[in-house]
């Protein structure tokens, strides 16, 4: 902290300022916060700078500023590893490489598979669950308002939220009653629920998704969906956003064993979405295909 303060009473317009891992070694919560506050005080000022941190709760903050930009580091698929490109592009990623690390450097298995475990218990899932209630596929789903399952809220939530929580749900029970067909499962609870990934304006998707098959639904500012498979997401997701208009988007995605499987899974929501009462940008896509046109898919979510 004395080196922060030296430093914030030094800085001037025509500085450069350097800043590793901001507030390190500090209790979390606070040092974000107190990272956030500097961050504000450097934009206000206007020096040049670069400032590292892995407080991803940063993100989070209402700051107030005009100048700064946000930056994270790209990574990609090499010989069945998830390995750090150095590269800086554009957006915010709010996951690491601590898990790939950690197996690179000898941690036992048991420990970094019981720690993945716990992040997906708590993390993964974070946003979608304050905001939409368990998913039921006992319940219809009436994306046009009128079912108080579907449409109910915890806490004050933003109309975009709520609709990606729509989204979301119907997007899983879509998916769960196919993946329980091609699994031949006897019902949708044998079926592992889809983890779903949240990408935010500005958010780049996490280091888990480099060279896996994924469904993605982009959800548009025109409040219409974009439905796509690829085993690119980052570069996906960059293109969408260099369209004009687009900057705004934000997505969902869930990664799939195989390309097939994606394919698949995205031409059914293609065709099934629209019936659920969604507007899609790219219905066309799915006029070749006849798989998932047929009305009985989805028996348990109906409009």
């Amino acid at each position: 902290m004395s080196e922060i303060r030296s430093l914030l009473s030094a800085t001037t317009s025509r500085s450069l300022v350097l800043i590793d891992e901001i507030c390190r070694g500090t209790e979390t919560a606070k040092g974000t916060c107190i990272a956030g506050s500097i961050v504000e005080t450097l934009d206000a000022v206007g020096c040049l700078g670069i400032v590292s941190t892995h407080l991803h709760g940063i993100f989070e903050l209402p700051l107030q500023t005009r100048n700064t930009v946000y930056k994270s580091m790209s990574a990609e698929y090499i010989d069945g590893q998830t390995m750090p490109t150095w590269k800086l592009v554009d957006g915010i990623c709010k996951q690491s490489l601590a898990f790939e690390t950690a197996q690179r450097e000898g941690v036992p298995d048991t420990v970094v598979k019981r720690a993945e475990e716990l992040y997906h218990s708590v993390y993964v899932n974070d946003m979608p669950l304050k905001v939409i209630a368990p998913l039921d596929l006992k319940d219809d789903l009436n994306v046009n308002g009128g079912n108080e399952v579907a449409s109910r809220t915890i806490g004050m939530a933003s109309q975009k939220d709520i609709l990606k929580g729509k989204v979301q749900r119907v997007v899983s029970a879509i998916c769960k009653k196919k993946l329980m067909e091609l699994n031949k499962l006897g019902d949708t609870s044998e079926v592992t629920d889809l983890k779903f990934i949240s990408i935010g304006v500005r958010e780049q998707p996490p280091p888990s998704t480099i060279g896996v098959s994924s469904v993605y639904v982009m959800l548009r500012p025109d409040k219409r969906l974009y439905v796509g498979e690829t085993d690119d997401l980052q570069g996906r997701i960059q293109a969408h956003r260099a369209k004009d208009g687009m900057q705004s988007a934000i997505f969902i995605s869930f990664l799939v064993q195989g390309k097939s499987i994606a394919c698949q899974l995205e031409t059914l929501l293609i065709n099934q979405l629209p019936k659920q009462g969604f507007h899609l940008a790219n219905i066309a896509d799915g006029k070749h295909r006849n798989f998932g046109t047929n009305d009985t898919v989805l028996k348990a979510a109906t409009v």
